[in-house]
Parts: structure tokens; sequence; C-alpha cells
């Protein structure tokens, strides 16, 4: 008998996180100089923040792109908003000198969409699977396709079993 394979899991602390996108900001202090941020909501606002703090960027705008309806599943992707027109205008009409920044790309269907508004903006996230990657012009960590993200703002305080027992 055949079991499919556990899709893994990979928990991620507020201190991790926070570190994690740090890092990211590290990365991108020395690829140039950014006007402007534009935050995917909802993965990323936080660290668009951090971003935006370390790299002394005041101009935030959002973009929310909604492709997760279940948490588990990726869905039909909808833009629920756009990027503001006077940010648009601002980069030239093509993004140039805006720094992109979300969470995580997965398939990268979310990114590319973005990509299309702002083509000569510079994609940033923290996490990227390999279905994505491409996608994404700087990131922090590469996790696998299969593995399944749970970040601070998705979980509460709870015990967690040994990963010889089940456990993440």
């Amino acid at each position: 008998m055949t079991t499919a394979p556990q899709p893994k899991m990979f928990p991620v602390s507020w201190d991790q996180f926070h570190r994690d996108a740090r890092a990211l900001a590290w990365r991108l202090s020395g690829q140039g100089h950014w006007d402007a941020i534009v935050a995917i909501t909802r993965g990323g606002l936080v660290p668009a923040a951090i971003a935006a703090r370390e790299l002394d960027i005041r101009i935030i705008e959002t973009v929310c792109v909604a492709s997760y309806h279940d948490y588990k599943n990726q869905g039909e992707l909808a833009v629920l908003k756009t990027v503001a027109p006077h940010l648009v205008e601002l980069a030239g009409g093509d993004g140039a000198g805006v720094l992109i920044i979300d969470d995580l790309v997965d398939t990268g269907k979310t990114a590319r969409v973005v990509r299309e508004m702002m083509p000569k903006a510079h994609f940033a996230t923290v996490y990227a699977k390999p279905q994505g990657r491409p996608m994404v012009d700087t990131f922090v960590t590469e996790v696998s396709q299969d593995t399944w993200i749970y970040f601070p703002w998705d979980m509460g305080l709870t015990f967690q079993p040994p990963i010889r027992e089940g456990g993440a």
C-alpha cells in the first residue's frame, strides 16, 4: 500500500520572521535605491514595514490580491485593489524605482499579476518556492514546493509534538 507523502510544515515564529525580513532588507540595501514600496496584502505588510524602516523608505502603497481563500489551497486569483495610479505615474508608468514586497512566492501566480502592473519594479520576498522563484529578484530562504509555511499571524501558542511523533 502506498501512501501519499505528507506535506512538510515550516512554522515561523515572530522572532524568526523579523530576522528573516531584516535579512531581506539587508540584501536589498546594496542593490539599488527605491522611491517607494508596494506591499502585497496581506502577507507582504509585515516585511514591507520592516524593509521600509531599514531602508528609510517613506512612500508605502498596497496591492490587494487574494489567492488563498481557505488557508490551504490556492484558488482563483482576485485583484481586490490595484496600485494607486499616482504611484504608477511616479514610477514612470512601469515600476522603475519601486520595491514590491511579499512574504512568500509560491506558484508565482500573484507575482505574475503584480509584475504585469509594474514590470520594472524590483520584486522581493522573504520565502520562495521553486515554482515561483523565477518571478522574484531577491528572496531570503527557499523552501520545497510541498512545504506549508505557518506564518506567525496564522498561529496561536500551542504545544507542538516532537517530529518523531508526527509533529512539525
